[in-house]
């Protein structure tokens, strides 16, 4: 690897999380309802919180902006000719920007438009695979927040099929644990039998 491609890499990671950190929940509700969306509701910056708040345009639109965050890395490092690999950490670097955003003192949202965004463009395969997971597991628990991320597990397997490469895999593993972490004390409070 030559010099110049490895500072192209390392240029790329850098544009992979500012690019993560433009939070488009704060962005939208500021601009079009004057609102601070960190004090409002939940306080997440995210588009659930926000649909909540100001309805389905609002969600939309940060829901849209948020994925095509994941998009515009994929794209990048695939114009640039980056391996896959170099690709999925970008993609790890973007939702991490979403998640800890320098911007806003690095409290932001929880990553899942971002990764849907990305993942999809990475293998487009991925729609399917996520509706039939989200559809599997939201008959049994009936919530939309675990049932979409226990479709996420199917995606590792389905890359290691596909392409039959384990690093691939595993950063896709690595991603999906920072989204669980992310959605740690949710998940404690769904998860929490009834008293």
């Amino acid at each position: 690897m030559t010099k110049v491609v490895f500072a192209m890499i390392w240029f790329y990671f850098i544009f992979s999380y500012l690019i993560g950190s433009i939070m488009f929940g704060f962005l939208i509700t500021k601009i079009f309802y004057r609102k601070d969306i960190r004090v409002q509701g939940s306080g997440n910056v995210g588009a659930r919180n926000a649909g909540r708040l100001h309805g389905k345009t609002a969600f939309v639109l940060i829901f849209l902006g948020d994925a095509l965050k994941g998009v515009l890395v994929i794209l990048a490092a695939r114009y640039l000719h980056f391996s896959e690999t170099i690709q999925l950490v970008g993609l790890a670097l973007a939702i991490m920007g979403h998640i800890k955003p320098i911007t806003l003192k690095f409290k932001g949202g929880k990553g899942i438009s971002t990764f849907i965004g990305g993942i999809i463009v990475f293998e487009p395969l991925m729609v399917p695979v996520i509706i039939l997971g989200f559809s599997i597991f939201y008959t049994f628990i009936k919530s939309f927040t675990l049932a979409g991320l226990g479709a996420f597990l199917f995606i590792p397997v389905v890359l290691f099929i596909i392409n039959n490469d384990w690093l691939s895999c595993l950063i896709a593993l690595g991603i999906i644990a920072m989204l669980y972490a992310a959605h740690a004390e949710n998940l404690k409070g769904r998860l929490k039998p009834n008293e």
